[in-house]
């Protein structure tokens, strides 16, 4: 009599809720989303090399700033939820100094045009590098083809120049000693392709207050100074300007008050820091439009917001878990965190492709058939820290959803950590990454405005506010749908990983540990299952844990007939 009951409520709701409960929000966002305002603030911010506390990253702050209190917010004078819409700008001392770049050359003597200069190349200059005596330095450049400190401590290079095929933070600490005045250094992955792209260089760091200099060279700049060597001696000319100031840390916070549990929201972060146009203009571009759209949606009463929604800009990883942690009443009430990291690449410049990257779930242990890791490198994650939620299956649907919509290419990654996403997992909220890789312009200085796409950054941003409008205002229907989207997806899997299992028993793999990989793929998503149970802004009905009831058996059972045939 009960499964009766439970199939006919199962049914009447399939035919009661035939549109998907993001459909409302997709014609919102798709419709108000202005990709050019997106495209504009990316444009902006990507002009400076932004470390927190310099210039770059302060006037990014404020440019945001001026976007939210257009778009309606009010500054905070209390507290976040004084006013419907509230923004703050909070400000911290800095315990280091703030450094920035001003200008940069190098110059072979003899020759009519610099090796390299600023102007082409700004990720030339390690951040904290120090600036040369006015009017540069000319020296002696001693080229070591093999780093091995017991051989170059017998040589002479006092008032020189060191130059090697590795980072010159590796021969800071020789040069130092040794007392050379520079060194000129060259660090590419392979992934960069930089024999392709042979004016790239990704951006790097060294010690700060160091009384010795480093320089990062491009692959051509590297080849062309290693020949010359190879021809006798050579002298250059180093000119180095750079600024080091006292200053504050700024981040950027501005919240939309849900109206039935305002303290439970969703919190976008973008980080402001680093000196590329898709890492991460684009990430505060995007999420600057999202803010102002959610505004303009808001005050036209085209959304009602029962949970809150958040926005932040700071700086990577510091600025979100100082958000998490600094006040556990508020993160309590945190139910979803989503970081935009290099979200805007032109794919056809960059290469890979739009991703999803997940909460570790078994795929970042046992990565195999079609799920594989970025060149970014997988992560140590052990069956402890495996993260079952519907979270993952949710924003995947909702990005493949506007991806057949858009004829946008979405794709997901294992786990690998590394941006925004961090914070909240390690404070067990459920957390995601928007981003793209593999991108053979990462992190260095030809990550430029051209490399950028307006329609992917509206496709990001359309996706983003789309799942959060549909988390925070959840009711039963949006609960019960996601039970059977993820449900769905279990099975999915658990047919794949059978097949995998299968495949690898054959080929004289144990089969107590492919049965184990089913087990714990089962259990990841029954556990997943069960958080569903809270996605409801009010719980009304016993409805949603009578379907999360029915999908674990589907699943339990589908399991056990799997584990069965793999005896």
């Amino acid at each position: 009599m009960k499964t009766k009951i439970l199939l006919a409520l199962l049914l009447a709701g399939i035919t009661t809720y035939a549109q998907s409960p993001a459909d409302p929000y997709f014609k919102l966002t798709r419709a108000g989303f202005i990709e050019k305002n997106a495209f504009e603030t990316t444009s902006f911010v990507e002009k400076y090399f932004r470390v927190p506390g310099n210039t770059g990253f302060n006037t990014s702050i404020s440019y945001v700033e001026n976007i939210l209190k257009k778009a309606g917010f009010v500054e905070q004078k209390q507290n976040e939820f004084e006013a419907p819409l509230t923004y703050r700008i909070e400000k911290r001392a800095m315990k280091n100094n703030t450094w920035e770049p001003v200008n940069a050359s190098i110059e072979i003597i003899g020759e009519s045009t610099p090796l390299i200069s600023y102007k082409t190349n700004r990720n030339m200059i390690p951040i904290n590098c120090g600036s040369t005596p006015a009017g540069g330095s000319t020296a002696e450049v001693v080229y070591l083809s093999k780093i091995m400190p017991s051989e170059i401590e017998k040589m002479d290079l006092k008032g020189k120049i060191i130059f090697s095929e590795s980072h010159p933070s590796r021969l800071l600490a020789i040069a130092t000693k040794a007392g050379a005045i520079g060194v000129l250094g060259y660090s590419m992955p392979k992934y960069t392709q930089p024999e392709v792209h042979q004016t790239s260089i990704q951006f790097g760091s060294m010690k700060a207050n160091s009384e010795v200099w480093t320089l990062l060279l491009s692959y051509a700049a590297k080849e062309k100074l290693k020949a010359s060597c190879g021809k006798g001696a050579v002298k250059l000319k180093v000119n180095i300007e750079t600024k080091v100031y006292p200053s504050e840390e700024l981040t950027i916070v501005a919240n939309v008050k849900g109206s039935v549990k305002p303290q439970e929201r969703f919190v976008f972060s973008a980080h402001v820091q680093e000196p590329g146009a898709n890492d991460n203009a684009s990430g505060v571009g995007t999420l600057a439009e999202m803010a102002r759209l959610t505004a303009a949606l808001y005050q036209s009463k085209k959304i009602k917001p029962q949970r809150s929604l958040t926005f932040l800009w700071g700086d990577e990883i510091v600025s979100t878990r100082r958000y998490i942690t600094e006040d556990t009443v508020r993160a309590k009430g945190i139910l979803w965190g989503m970081s935009l990291d290099m979200v805007g690449e032109d794919t056809k410049k960059t290469g890979g492709s739009f991703l999803i990257e997940k909460m570790p779930d078994p795929s970042a242990i046992w990565t195999r058939g079609t799920d594989k890791h970025t060149e970014w490198g997988a992560g140590d994650v052990k069956e402890k820290d495996l993260f079952p939620h519907y979270f993952n299956d949710f924003i995947f649907d909702i990005c493949k959803t506007q991806g057949k919509f858009a004829n946008w290419t979405v794709n997901y990654n294992p786990f690998e950590g590394g941006s925004d996403h961090t914070p909240f997992l390690q404070n067990k909220i459920p957390g995601l990454l928007m981003w793209h890789f593999t991108d053979v312009f990462y992190h260095t200085d030809n990550d430029r405005i051209d490399k950028v796409s307006a329609t992917e950054m509206k496709n990001v941003g359309v996706s983003g506010l789309t799942a959060a409008y549909t988390l925070i205002n959840a009711n039963e229907n949006t609960a019960s749908t996601t039970v059977t989207q993820v449900k769905n997806d279990a099975l999915t899997r658990l047919k794949t990983e059978f097949e995998l299992s299968k495949k690898a028993i054959a080929e004289g793999k144990s089969a107590a540990d492919e049965k184990h990989i089913i087990e714990v793929w089962s259990k990841w998503y029954i556990d997943a299952l069960a958080t569903i149970n809270k996605m409801p802004v009010k719980a009304e009905t016993t409805r949603v844990g009578s379907a999360i009831k029915f999908a674990v058996n589907e699943v339990e059972k589908q399991t056990n007939i799997y584990l069965e045939a793999l005896k």
